[in-house]
């Protein structure tokens, strides 16, 4: 089940509204327990076999939570630890790279049987939340929980269980027992879950049709212009997408009295690489400096140690991504650039006029998009060709059509990568009667109404395809 379907926006979400807000408040054991199950049911949809491992993760993480908290000794504390760390990436180890190394070590001659494993939805994503909530009770970040059920709650809570955000314990520890739900906040949570819905269903949908249309193709007979275009739309389609996800995962925890970080924030403006993965998938790079880069000493040592622990870091991010070679050398790409910008030309590009900041950084990040979204290394070299010209040419009609075909959401795009809402929310006066302050009120409440019909119209006509980072 997705956020983006018939079944969850006319069933489970109105069947979990009403179940939970007709226990009283003062019942807060209650509708904890309420929002666990349909958490639980929303998980089980996506395959039923999947739910004994997030049950699995749930209790071992339970269970090693206890064993790492300050009150027991060293030695037990590190048992609790380790074991959490060596069962969550044992268990992404197995599910997710199990194939991927048997393949490569095939190709070196090994003999091995390939291993045929599904993978289970957000096993990424629960497997770094669990680890996040025993390693800050081991270093005495958060206290331990005694409720199963809590920590059962804070792992498979639905909104951000299946492509995040990564939200930390502590970010939400006090409220799951004391949060308060208002209508003001539900109000708003239903407004945010809303624009994200319509980024979906309206925008990363169509860059989605452009994108998986061109890279369907072979490079060696594809044209310059198509090339551009192609890696222009997956730029756009999977900042849509995902932050669309985020947005509606921020909105609906605010519906139920959950508070999650923010996990985009106009990327796309960015004036460095460095500035980008500050704005990008914030939970993410935070987790991995959290847990990752400052405990190898990230940059508190020596320069060629800091770029070590650098590369680890990228390395595993690009893992983390899937068991390919493209989100290797995708996440190699963004240590070079990183690297660079912090030792050769970051003073440098300083320098240059913000436009070309812009530029560059743009660039750059779309070569990266073109690496993650290729299917193996070979492809994305002709992709790469093919953008120099070295394809079918330098334009061809397919480039003038999907521009004609799909122009209003070109321009919608563009605007919408921009903080325009930031702009406006500026400009106009918080309280009164006068127009700005009505438009400040009213206008994302009107919008949201027309982006529910838009994307309800796109719905009913079956032009649905699931989240990006579900595959993750």
């Amino acid at each position: 089940m997705v956020f983006s379907s018939i079944l969850f926006l006319l069933f489970f979400l109105p069947a979990l509204c009403l179940c939970y807000f007709c226990l009283p408040a003062r019942f807060r054991a209650a509708r904890n327990i309420m929002l666990l199950v349909f958490s639980l049911f929303f998980y089980a949809c996506g395959g039923t076999d999947y739910l004994p491992i997030l049950l699995s993760s749930i209790a071992v993480n339970y269970l090693c939570g206890v064993l790492a908290d300050s009150k027991c000794s060293k030695a037990v504390r590190r048992i609790g630890l380790w074991t959490a760390v060596a069962f969550g990436i044992g268990m992404l180890g197995w599910f997710k790279y199990a194939g991927f190394l048997a393949w490569n070590l095939n190709a070196l001659g090994a003999g091995l049987a390939v291993p045929q494993i599904v993978l289970p939805i957000g096993i990424s994503f629960f497997t770094f939340q669990g680890l996040s909530y025993v390693i800050d009770v081991y270093r005495g970040d958060a206290q331990y929980q005694r409720n199963p059920l809590y920590v059962a709650l804070y792992v498979a809570l639905f909104p951000q269980l299946v492509a995040g955000p990564i939200v930390r314990y502590s970010t939400v520890a006090q409220e799951m027992i004391g949060r308060k739900e208002t209508l003001s906040e539900f109000s708003s949570g239903a407004v945010r879950f809303l624009f994200g819905l319509g980024k979906k269903m309206l925008l990363a949908n169509a860059m989605g049709e452009i994108a998986d249309g061109v890279f369907a193709q072979l490079p060696q007979t594809m044209a310059a212009s198509l090339a551009w275009l192609g890696a222009a739309a997956y730029t756009l389609q999977i900042y849509f997408d995902f932050s669309a996800y985020s947005d509606m995962a921020i909105g609906l925890g605010r519906m139920f009295g959950f508070h999650f970080l923010e996990n985009f924030n106009y990327p796309y403006i960015s004036r460095s690489v460095t500035e980008f993965w500050r704005r990008w998938h914030i939970s993410l790079s935070t987790w991995f400096r959290d847990y990752v880069y400052i405990p190898l000493s990230g940059s508190r040592c020596a320069r060629w140690r800091s770029m070590l622990n650098l590369a680890a870091v990228w390395m595993l991010t690009g893992l983390w991504h899937g068991a390919e070679w493209t989100f290797v050398l995708w996440g190699g790409w963004f240590f070079l650039l990183l690297s660079g910008e912090k030792l050769l030309w970051g003073k440098a590009l300083e320098r240059l006029p913000r436009a070309a900041q812009h530029g560059c950084t743009l660039l750059a990040v779309m070569l990266g998009w073109v690496l993650f979204r290729s299917p193996d290394a070979v492809y994305a070299g002709g992709y790469f060709a093919a953008m120099l010209g070295l394809g079918g040419g330098a334009a061809d009609g397919q480039t003038v059509y999907y521009l004609l075909e799909y122009w209003p959401e070109w321009i919608v795009c563009v605007i919408a990568a921009l903080p325009v809402k930031v702009w406006l929310e500026r400009r106009l006066p918080e309280d009164g009667t006068s127009p700005g302050a009505l438009i400040r009120v009213w206008g994302p409440k009107l919008a949201v109404l027309i982006l529910l019909a838009l994307s309800y119209g796109k719905l009913a006509t079956g032009s649905f395809n699931p989240f990006i980072y579900f595959q993750f």
